[in-house]
């Protein structure tokens, strides 16, 4: 009996071992301020907005609508990005390759000219364009912009891609496809 109940008070110990991190990890989160109600975080690879942080969980909304309750000791032990803590503007990319032999200069012109017509994205800083690399079948540019809307930026990256085609289809830059080259070796020899 002794043996049975010193097993059950193991395991109920190692089970409220997590209840109580879960809870220090609630004081520590209301307390310390790093994260608060509507800040936009990533916890791993989820981004959502901070709806309510209780003593044991907190409640998170992605950007898919969808409420996530995370236990508390996820914010405290596991880097966590908030991207609303220092600045409400952040910065982001969209990235865009295009043919070689394209006028880098154009590129440049037009990817300029789409961030400066979608809202959304800020004015100042400015934006600007990076060319990042001669890739195997394309010339690799990409676009970096500010936006206050961190959480819908996957909206705001979305029309400046509809308006990134649109130009260079207007100007006639072309954004290759990957393309490999296939060398087939063939042996014929006479069987005879």
């Amino acid at each position: 009996i002794i043996a049975s109940v010193s097993a059950l008070l193991i395991g109920v110990g190692f089970g409220l071992q997590n209840i109580f991190n879960d809870f220090f990890s609630g004081i520590i989160l209301l307390f310390d301020r790093s994260i608060k109600v509507r800040d936009v975080v990533q916890v791993g690879d989820i981004v959502g907005e901070v709806e309510e942080i209780g003593i044991r969980t907190t409640k998170i909304i992605d950007r898919n609508n969808i409420m996530l309750i995370i236990p508390n000791s996820k914010f405290t032990e596991d880097t966590i990005i908030n991207w609303s803590h220092h600045d409400q503007k952040s910065r982001f990319s969209v990235s865009v390759g295009v043919a070689y032999g394209s006028d880098v200069q154009k590129v440049e012109t037009l990817l300029l000219e789409c961030a400066n017509e979608t809202p959304d994205v800020e004015k100042k800083p400015i934006s600007f364009v990076r060319f990042e690399n001669f890739g195997s079948s394309s010339l690799d540019f990409s676009l970096f912009f500010w936006t206050y809307k961190t959480f819908r930026v996957e909206n705001t990256k979305s029309r400046l891609r509809f308006l990134i085609d649109q130009k260079f289809r207007a100007s006639n830059i072309v954004i290759p496809f990957p393309q490999h080259d296939l060398h087939i070796k063939s042996d014929f020899r006479n069987k005879t």
